[in-house]
């Protein structure tokens, strides 16, 4: 997913505006770095700890790529597509917080 992004924010509309495409990519590779962080923990509520973050991240993703969208950095194919998918990653990681939270 993080590759993704990288592929969407390469677009020659993305490449002037460093802050967001920065910020986007940062929130993207933050998903997987906590999901991987908080897998490597000791207990349950650790890993919780850090999927909360991850799909914070997620969601924080989506915002970024609404912007995008607004600001024609991306069409609405690439848009939908990647919401999508960080739609779905946030439904899986609050379906796996609740599994470690039982």
């Amino acid at each position: 997913m993080a590759g993704r992004v990288y592929k969407a924010t390469n677009a020659s509309e993305f490449r002037r505006d460093f802050g967001l495409k920065d910020q986007v990519r940062r929130a993207a590779v933050s998903v997987m770095a906590n999901i991987a962080e908080g897998f490597g923990r000791k207990t349950h509520k650790d890993f919780a700890k850090f999927l909360y973050t991850a799909r914070a991240s997620a969601v924080e993703v989506t915002s970024h790529l609404y912007l995008a969208l607004d600001l024609e950095y991306i069409d609405k194919k690439d848009f939908d597509e990647l919401k999508d998918n960080y739609d779905h990653v946030q439904r899986m990681i609050k379906n796996l917080i609740n599994h470690l939270e039982k």
